[in-house]
């Protein structure tokens, strides 16, 4: 006879397990951003069970919109909708009864896959896999298939309760968001800026976007294109979220007057940099994020990359530098940033950009060919008429960018 259980989800950790005394700091980062992300859903409070965060579902009706939230929550490994029973077999059967009721029988094969926290559990894992499976295979005449199954459940045996659950969802993995502290993220309207900050994400990092845009020597396609791609992005980062938009069309323009034209492409980049830099300290970042990839255009050889690099202090992070195209747009299609870096827009680094631009510029170029205009001028000037967007992504209007570029 069945029995009526609440319908809980399980939430699994990944990285989180092997940390050793800062695991509390890592667990209530976790926690922190489960909560944030399960907000004004009818579920109850978010329970940590070892290394396992326990939701219990008010209504039930809820669970398709928890699993997609989940999916944005780094640190969870994996999560599944199931049950929770007593330490006894014959509540695990009921527990898998009330899920084979809620659920339906397997569709095709079946496997029972047990992990015992309570090692003094009277039986060992196969043997509790191989007592649940007779049952299951008892009640739905399915077949067994421990290699390659259609369904498996789990049965996870802890100090004070069992836990029983169907088909585990991916989660994202990685580290809690806030765990590896803030970073500066250059966001450009291509495919390899936001992977570069999801990677950063993923490892931890709360991130600050900064977009620069040449409008209105441009159209303001990139400008609509950041605020859509740092909204994608913020769903991963509870909830400090901000966008800095910083026009640079002005700044790019004096420095075609002055330089010559082979070395506009590094010095428009080290501008940038500078820019990203005097951000960064005031958000208060360890770090600036770009997505630069060896070799692949011209100010990302190894001499250029140098010249630009050595206008910042703090440490500039290339997640992507070792990735080919291709596998960066494979991420950009599995991250869901790919749609929006596909539409055509006029990225700031196109204006006034020299036929030939030189590929092996050094530091010493670089910095000569500054001496031609006020650079630290150039620096406040595009600061001064930036647009931050912070708060609830979905409000930001890339108008707003648009008016402050004008005035």
């Amino acid at each position: 006879m069945s029995i009526r259980m609440t319908p809980l989800v399980i939430a699994r950790v990944h990285e989180l397990a092997l940390k050793g005394q800062n695991r509390p700091f890592f667990k209530r980062a976790l926690y922190e951003n489960l909560t944030y992300a399960l907000r004004e859903l009818p579920v109850s409070r978010v329970q940590e069970r070892a290394l396992r965060f326990i939701v219990r579902l008010e209504d039930p009706a809820v669970w398709p919109e928890v699993a997609e939230r989940l999916r944005w929550v780094f640190g969870v490994a994996n999560f599944s909708l199931g049950l929770e029973t007593a330490l006894t077999v014959e509540a695990m059967q009921q527990g898998l009864e009330e899920l084979l009721a809620q659920q339906g029988p397997p569709q095709g094969s079946f496997r029972i896959r047990v992990k015992r926290t309570n090692k003094s559990f009277p039986l060992t894992s196969p043997e509790l896999e191989r007592e649940l499976g007779r049952f299951v295979q008892k009640r739905t005449g399915a077949p067994v298939d421990l290699s390659d199954p259609d369904v498996t459940y789990q049965v996870e045996v802890l100090y004070d309760r069992a836990l029983v659950s169907g088909e585990s969802l991916p989660g994202p993995g990685g580290l809690p968001i806030g765990v590896s502290g803030r970073v500066v993220a250059l966001l450009s309207g291509g495919f390899d800026s936001p992977v570069a900050a999801y990677r950063l994400m993923k490892r931890g990092c709360f991130v600050t976007f900064v977009h620069f845009h040449a409008y209105p020597y441009v159209r303001p396609i990139s400008i609509e294109k950041a605020v859509e791609l740092a909204r994608h992005l913020s769903r991963y980062q509870p909830p400090k979220n901000r966008l800095v938009v910083v026009p640079i069309g002005d700044a790019q323009r004096e420095i075609a007057l002055a330089a010559e034209p082979s070395l506009r492409v590094v010095l428009y980049r080290r501008l940038m940099l500078r820019i990203a830099t005097a951000i960064a300290h005031e958000e208060g970042a360890g770090a600036i994020v770009t997505g630069e990839s060896l070799g692949q255009v011209a100010s990302q050889t190894l001499e250029n990359m140098r010249a630009i690099g050595a206008v910042t202090d703090l440490p500039l992070l290339r997640p992507l530098v070792g990735n080919n195209k291709d596998e960066i747009i494979a991420e950009a299609v599995r991250i869901g940033t790919e749609p929006i870096s596909r539409i055509p827009d006029d990225d700031c680094c196109t204006v006034f950009v020299p036929l030939h631009p030189a590929t092996r510029v050094t530091v010493e170029q670089a910095a000569a060919a500054e001496q031609a205009y006020a650079v630290e001028a150039l620096v406040q000037q595009c600061l001064a008429r930036r647009t931050v967007y912070e708060g609830d992504p979905f409000r930001w209007d890339p108008l707003m960018a648009l008016a402050a570029a004008t005035a």
